[in-house]
C-alpha cells in the first residue's frame, strides 16, 4: 500500500473540489490518500468521495484521518475506509481494526507507544507531529528497531532538501497536507499545479529509496 513512499492528506467539506482534489493527486501517482476528519458532515464528504474512488479511479486506496476513538472508526469502516489514521495511540480503535482487518496508523512519539502499537499490530507508525521530532527521532528508533516502519506527518514538504532527509533518516513513506494541497492551489483551482507537485514528489521518493 505504501509503496510510491506519499500519503497526501487533506480534508475539504465540498464534494466536488474533494473529488478534483483527489483526481489531481491520482493523476499525479498517488495511490494512497488520506481524508481527514475535520468538520461537519465529513462522513458524507468521505463517503461520496470513496464511492468516487471506487468507480473512477482504479487503485485508489482512501482512508480516513484524525480519528481519536472506536465508535468513528467504526463509522468510518462500515462507509468503506480502507484504512485509519489516529492522530495519538488508542488501543481501543487496534481492537476495532484488527477485527475487522482493516490497517490503521496511530500517531506515536515514543519508544514505548510504538512498541506498544507494534505488540497490538500496527504495521506502520505515525509520527505526528513530524516536524517537532524531526528526522534524528526516526534514526535514533530504527537503529535499535530496523523493523519499526515510520510514516512522519507534519513538517515534510514535497521538497528535494525535506525529502531528502527524512528518507535518508530511514522513514517508509511521508504524509504531507497543506504544504502539497496547499490553499492557493484549491482556492485557484490549479489542479494541474497539484498534479505536477505530486509527480515530482513521488519520482524524487523513487530515486532515494533505491
Amino acid at each position: 500500500m505504501w509503496r510510491t513512499g506519499l500519503v497526501p492528506l487533506f480534508y475539504h467539506a465540498d464534494v466536488e473540489v474533494a473529488k478534483k482534489i483527489l483526481r489531481a493527486c491520482y493523476d499525479g501517482g498517488v495511490r494512497v490518500l488520506e481524508f481527514t476528519k475535520r468538520g461537519d458532515f465529513a462522513h458524507e464528504v468521505f463517503g461520496e468521495l470513496n464511492k468516487y474512488a471506487i468507480n473512477e479511479l482504479p487503485g485508489m486506496a482512501l482512508g480516513i484521518g484524525s480519528i481519536t476513538d472506536s465508535a468513528t472508526a467504526s463509522q468510518y469502516i462500515q462507509i468503506g475506509a480502507n484504512f485509519i489514521v489516529t492522530p495519538v495511540f488508542r488501543e481501543d480503535v487496534a481492537i476495532v481494526c484488527n477485527r475487522c482487518k482493516i490497517l490503521w496508523s496511530p500517531g506515536c512519539g515514543s519508544a514505548t507507544e510504538i512498541a506498544r502499537a507494534e505488540e497490538l499490530g500496527c504495521e506502520m507508525i505515525k509520527l505526528f507531529p513530524g516536524g517537532l521530532y524531526g528526522p534524528e527521532f526516526v534514526r535514533a528508533i530504527k537503529g535499535p528497531q530496523p523493523w519499526t516502519e515510520i510514516m512522519p506527518t507534519g513538517g515534510v514538504a514535497p521538497t528535494e532538501e525535506s525529502l531528502s532527509t527524512w528518507f535518508a533518516s530511514g522513514v517508509r513513506c511521508v504524509g504531507i497536507g497543506s504544504q502539497l494541497i496547499s490553499k492557493e492551489i484549491i482556492e485557484g483551482g490549479n489542479y494541474s499545479l497539484l498534479t505536477e507537485k505530486t509527480r515530482f514528489a513521488i519520482e524524487l521518493i523513487k530515486k532515494l529509496k533505491k
